[in-house]
């Protein structure tokens, strides 16, 4: 793989890779470093790529690399650190209910399982479709389905439970 070629493949999936293992971790420097580090594998392997099959290569490499680092040290999942509001301005009591909301849905997302949160942020973040998170994380997409309606109940139940 020459470095133009190597570049090219950064510069396209760096960023997705990247937010796959914050939707995993909720951690942007693990998630940085994760990124980073799949592509130093591919590099130091100097790995022949099939451009059709590259992007569900480069979510299992991240995958593996993020399995092997949770086997390692357990990490909270804090996804409201990075978010913020870029709406109108607010009264101090919309204020306090926009907090009071965000802090119950970090909680909740915080609490749901790690499976059916990747799905849920994937979808809802990225806007990617249950076929391209299906692709990425290598399931059907009735399991990814699945997994959504579990995530979406999940949150229903949990921040109605929070009022």
């Amino acid at each position: 793989m020459t470095k133009k070629e190597f570049k090219k493949l950064f510069d396209e999936h760096f960023a997705q890779i990247r937010s796959y293992v914050f939707y995993r971790s909720g951690d942007t420097e693990l998630a940085t470093d994760i990124a980073q580090e799949v592509f130093l594998t591919i590099w130091e392997k100097q790995l022949q790529i099939d451009l059709k099959r590259v992007k569900g290569l480069l979510y299992k490499i991240a995958n593996n690399i993020f399995v092997s680092h949770c086997r390692k040290e357990k990490r909270s999942f804090d996804f409201f650190d990075h978010f913020e509001y870029n709406g109108e301005s607010r009264s101090p009591e919309e204020e306090m209910v926009f907090s009071q909301l965000k802090e119950n849905y970090r909680l909740a997302l915080a609490k749901m399982p790690e499976k059916q949160r990747t799905v849920f942020l994937m979808s809802r973040v990225e806007a990617l479709s249950y076929r391209e998170i299906a692709e990425i994380t290598g399931v059907s997409i009735k399991a990814i389905e699945k997994r959504m309606k579990l995530a979406l109940a999940y949150l229903r139940t949990s921040l109605n439970t929070n009022e």
